[in-house]
């Protein structure tokens, strides 16, 4: 077991992670955090005209919420990503074709990748939009049909994973790398240690 980070240590309440995601359970285990977890159901649609950077703002606060609502004696973390190419989201690919479609986007070019990270406790939500850029080198059909074929782009943002064999196609990134994973965990950190100016002491 990691020892805990102190921000983690100093929680009274149990942790709860509200995301299926693999990626945000292992990050949030680098922390030494004991969790639960719950996904949330909520509806992931953009509305119509909104921005990458207030699509995933309005997500994470509604999945901690969602979770919140349920478990008030809890602390409730919730994150939700998108890739955002010029004014385009790219979410989760529903297929190969539309995950070739991505990734012919993404080559050869810079992307962001935003993160609307939130804790909620208390009855109260804290969230924080992390923005991370990546660089992406050119890839033609070969390549993309091999990405493909490793199945890995099927649950991810934007249809690659930096951590795996999508790796292979970046070549520069300024910001969070774990951002780009799916959890920043210097922001996650920060909420969770602001809890003590929110939260009564003995209630954190």
């Amino acid at each position: 077991m990691t020892l805990p980070h102190p921000a983690v240590a100093a929680l009274t309440r149990p942790l709860i992670l509200a995301s299926g995601s693999p990626r945000r359970r292992e990050l949030l285990a680098q922390l030494g955090a004991e969790f639960r977890v719950e996904p949330p159901d909520v509806d992931e649609t953009p509305r119509p005209g909104e921005a990458a950077v207030d699509l995933v703002r309005r997500l994470g606060h509604d999945k901690a919420t969602a979770i919140a609502t349920a478990r008030p004696d809890a602390v409730v973390v919730a994150a939700d990503s998108v890739v955002d190419v010029d004014g385009v989201v790219l979410g989760k690919p529903g297929s190969d074709d539309e995950a070739r479609k991505m990734l012919r986007l993404l080559s050869g070019r810079w992307h962001h990748v935003h993160t609307g990270v939130s804790v909620a406790a208390g009855g109260q939500v804290r969230t924080e939009v992390v923005s991370t850029s990546v660089e992406m080198t050119a890839f033609g059909a070969e390549q993309i049909d091999w990405y493909v074929g490793t199945r890995e782009p099927h649950d991810k943002a934007g249809a690659y994973a930096i951590q795996g064999h999508g790796g292979a196609f970046v070549t520069r990134i300024e910001g969070s790398t774990s951002n780009v994973v799916g959890l920043p965990l210097a922001e996650l950190v920060a909420l969770l240690a602001a809890l003590t100016t929110w939260l009564p002491a003995g209630r954190r």
